[in-house]
């Protein structure tokens, strides 16, 4: 009876396993934030009537946030350097959702003009009277040898991404904490996980936001109600890879390739959403195989470092041939 009852265990446990297994082979998120896309709190519940400021909204995955967003019922502050663009951007969300003119502010906000930055930040106070989630999304990718590429690219890679981003949140971060609430959500990417090849730059300002926002949610504890959330996109169809750097400020990408093989943008800002209404502290949102060198990176970095080194030199190959640099291995090729 004991042996039976211990197979029975045994047995169950294995299905569970392998259940855990398959869940994770067909993952798009890690298995936290998915478990919190089934069982977790609904951003139709938690984001409707707050209001939210997106920084690099004009497009990607900004953009997409914005339209979700917006149909939520959040009340929007929409930020980026083109102001024709947010106006668009701003144009379809009415469209498509029940928010009125004053509903969505927009804001020119260009992130390396730090001395602007309380002026914007007192902007949107000055709207809405407070601000409850700020979503640090705007930013610029990399593609370039280290090699190959002038060490101004570096100085503007991190104006722009790390000391932007952490300057617009020390002023938003103050009116929180006199409210003692608010979520600040910072979009870094799993390249501020691991390291890659042709974004050596990127990489780093993602590592730097990383580093800063977890540890800067180490200082707020006396403030329960304020939560650091980082989320960790891999490949997504967006924009991003139009505008990325290259060996010169001067020098735009030549052919950015093929892009539907990634993640669809919808879905990366779906899963954003979940995160901020569930608080998580830190979501990786990607397919395979970026997804699975997160977790080796995590819990056994000496095989991500061999993995790595495999998929870096076909990245190059991919890039140096005019294909997306992620082409050849993304699991939804075509």
């Amino acid at each position: 009876m004991a042996c039976t009852l211990c197979l029975v265990l045994a047995g169950g446990a294995l299905l569970a396993l392998l259940l855990q297994l398959l869940r994770w082979l067909r993952a798009d998120g890690d298995l936290t934030l998915l478990w919190a896309e089934w069982r977790g709190k609904k951003p139709e519940n938690e984001l409707r009537g707050k209001v939210v400021w997106v920084t690099g909204a004009s497009s990607g995955i900004g953009e997409e946030l914005t339209y979700q967003l917006a149909k939520i019922g959040a009340l929007l502050a929409i930020s980026a350097r083109r102001e024709d663009e947010l106006e668009r951007v701003k144009k379809k969300c009415l469209e498509i959702s029940s928010l009125s003119e004053k509903d969505i502010l927009v804001l020119r906000l260009d992130l390396t003009d730090r001395s602007s930055h309380e002026a914007a930040t007192n902007s949107v106070l000055k709207h809405f009277g407070k601000i409850d989630v700020l979503v640090n999304n705007g930013g610029r990718s990399q593609r370039s040898l280290f090699v190959d590429t002038n060490l101004d690219v570096y100085n503007a890679i991190i104006e722009l991404n790390y000391l932007g981003t952490i300057s617009l949140t020390k002023y938003v971060l103050n009116h929180m904490i006199q409210r003692k609430r608010g979520k600040i959500v910072t979009v870094s990417s799993v390249m501020g996980i691991m390291g890659a090849p042709l974004a050596t730059g990127y990489c780093a300002s993602k590592h730097a936001l990383q580093g800063f926002f977890n540890s800067l949610r180490t200082e707020l504890t006396d403030y329960p109600e304020i939560s650091i959330i980082n989320i960790c996109p891999g490949p997504v169809q967006s924009k991003i890879i139009q505008n990325v750097f290259t060996e010169n400020l001067a020098k735009s990408l030549e052919n950015s390739g093929d892009q539907s093989h990634k993640m669809p943008t919808d879905r990366c800002a779906r899963l954003t959403l979940v995160s901020t209404a569930n608080d998580l502290k830190e979501a990786w949102i990607s397919d395979h195989p970026y997804l699975a060198v997160c977790y080796l990176w995590q819990y056994a970095p000496t095989w991500a470092w061999w993995l790595m080194n495999r998929m870096g030199k076909r990245r190059i190959q991919n890039f140096k041939s005019g294909v997306d640099a992620d082409a050849s291995y993304t699991r939804k090729n075509k």
